[in-house]
């Protein structure tokens, strides 16, 4: 088999199983986690400031995301692993300046998880296991956009990046924002953010001996508060047509 359609195929597999490569990540992440809390390796002295960075970059990660899909028609940057899925060709708005802003929001997501650890080990670790990995799943469905768009493609991809935002191509999305679509798509991304950075604390006090439940935490009411909303969220989703919009 060739290189080029080697890659293609491995981009398939890995796009069918994406979402499972933050979880492995995220699952080493949290044991060497509990190691340094076990063996008392000094962290960043406050603490708590630290996590708010951490914060701020998976919310930036997220920001990139509801904003992609807010302003998507359907059948287009979706959540589907069975197989790519595109009606049109998105090139307007975020699209004018990057090739695949849903996989630069990811990275930005799971970034800010990442160091949770306190480890730059583990980070370094992180992004190049990220760039790999999502190198190849861009590589097979910029394969597959190319056949179906052909030339409108490519014109586009000539003067898009695939990763690094250019700012200066902006151009006003076609299609207005849309919340109900981020909110069909996107509710559970911000319970996973704030489970996460609970359970990283929570992994911290079973290791050091400490109460499990600690009624000051910010990350456990911010955890109960998102899972509460997700919740509704998710039974008016499947009860009502509150968030149904034609085309969207």
């Amino acid at each position: 088999m060739a290189l080029q359609e080697e890659f293609e195929a491995q981009g398939n597999f890995l796009f069918k199983y994406r979402g499972i490569l933050p979880i492995i990540i995220l699952v080493f992440g949290m044991l060497l986690y509990a190691y340094k809390q076990y063996v008392s390796v000094d962290f960043i002295e406050m603490a708590t400031y630290y996590e708010l960075i951490c914060l701020v970059v998976t919310f930036i990660g997220l920001v990139v995301r509801i904003y992609t899909v807010g302003h998507t028609p359907k059948n287009t940057s979706g959540r589907n692993t069975e197989s790519q899925v595109a009606d049109e060709l998105n090139t307007s708005g975020i699209y004018s300046i990057v090739r695949h802003p849903l996989y630069l929001g990811n990275f930005f997501m799971w970034l800010g998880l990442a160091m949770l650890t306190h480890d730059i080990w583990f980070v370094t670790t992180f992004v190049f296991v990220y760039w790999v990995y999502y190198e190849r799943i861009m590589y097979a469905e910029e394969q597959f956009l190319r056949r179906k768009f052909g030339e409108v493609y490519t014109d586009w991809a000539s003067q898009t990046p695939a990763f690094i935002p250019a700012v200066s191509n902006f151009r006003k999305s076609v299609l207005n924002f849309s919340w109900k679509k981020v909110i069909k798509k996107e509710k559970n991304g911000i319970t996973a953010v704030f489970t996460v950075f609970y359970l990283f604390e929570l992994i911290g006090r079973v290791v050091k001996g400490d109460n499990i439940i600690d009624l000051n935490s910010v990350w456990l009411y911010a955890f109960v508060i998102s899972f509460v909303i997700y919740i509704i969220l998710k039974i008016l989703k499947n009860n009502t047509s509150v968030f149904d919009e034609t085309g969207r």
